[in-house]
């Protein structure tokens, strides 16, 4: 049995680290079950991730990041993700101003995701 990489372990602490802040947050904002259950969700999904990469590929691939195919599947699926994120801001930013409201929170997100695709293609065109 070999040992995983740090790289392997990479998305499992940070879904544990996540779930340690749940826990922090839910214990200060008096929402105990929050914090727990949030903690025990987080934990439980970086078990089941750590335990599937032993039977599934993709799994394996997306956790120790040496595999140019799945690593394309990966940025793929990502760049999906934050298109279909921004397209419902969007849409719950329009149906914020139809009802009168003035789209906060939704403007500062989209406005956000926008900044960060610009600097994005900035800095990949300067690198090269």
């Amino acid at each position: 049995m070999r040992t995983p990489s740090t790289t392997e372990l990479a998305v499992p602490a940070v879904a544990v680290g996540i779930g340690l802040v749940y826990l922090v947050t839910g214990l200060v904002g008096g929402q105990t079950r929050f914090g727990v259950g949030g903690l025990a969700v987080m934990v439980a999904f970086a078990g089941v991730l750590l335990l599937a990469r032993r039977r599934s590929e993709t799994v394996k691939g997306l956790l120790d990041r040496r595999d140019e195919r799945i690593n394309a599947i990966d940025l793929t699926a990502t760049a999906v993700a934050g298109g279909v994120v921004l397209a419902a801001l969007f849409v719950a930013f329009a149906i914020s101003i139809a009802r009168g409201g003035n789209g906060t929170p939704y403007d500062w997100l989209l406005g956000l995701g926008g900044l960060a695709y610009v600097a994005a293609v900035v800095v990949m065109r300067l690198r090269g």
